[in-house]
């Protein structure tokens, strides 16, 4: 499955502005491929005001979050790897949401195959009469059960 990060930085940029304040990233400067003028780190980290009356051109992407800034009046191209992003709040009053750390990405997730790149077979389908096999064989007794529901309602 794809990361939810860019998405719920998406959703919380959107309830954030259509609520009249002020949305603000929390990005870790260390993150690979950021790109801020240096003066603005502090602490290892970088607040960024990404309301729309302070930037342009702002691109919520899935990999990547874009736009320009000012910063001491000087025009300044601001590039924040999605992975880099911490949190995502209101100035104003603090609510947003801080973005749990990505797990890392299992060799499955990233869709890699066995290590002789295919098949053995001569007509290409072992990989594939794999795959099926897997999906319809019972319950593997190495892997733990499904967990159900784990959410409880709290009134």
């Amino acid at each position: 499955m794809s990361s939810s990060r860019p998405y719920l930085i998406r959703a919380l940029y959107q309830w954030i502005s259509d609520n009249g304040l002020t949305p603000h990233l929390l990005v870790d400067a260390d993150a690979e491929g950021l790109r801020v003028p240096p003066q603005s780190v502090k602490d290892a980290s970088v607040v960024l005001n990404v309301a729309a009356r302070a930037v342009a051109n702002l691109e919520l992407a899935d990999d990547v979050i874009s736009f320009q800034a000012r910063f001491n009046g000087v025009p300044v191209l601001v590039l924040v790897p999605v992975d880099g992003v911490r949190a995502i709040y209101a100035m104003e009053n603090g609510q947003g949401m801080v973005l749990p750390p990505e797990p890392p990405m299992d060799a499955d997730d990233a869709g890699s195959s066995d290590a002789s790149g295919g098949s053995d077979d001569a007509d290409g389908n072992e990989g594939n009469e794999d795959a099926g096999a897997d999906r319809q064989s019972p319950a593997d007794p190495s892997k733990p059960p499904a967990r159900g529901n784990h959410l409880r309602l709290i009134k």
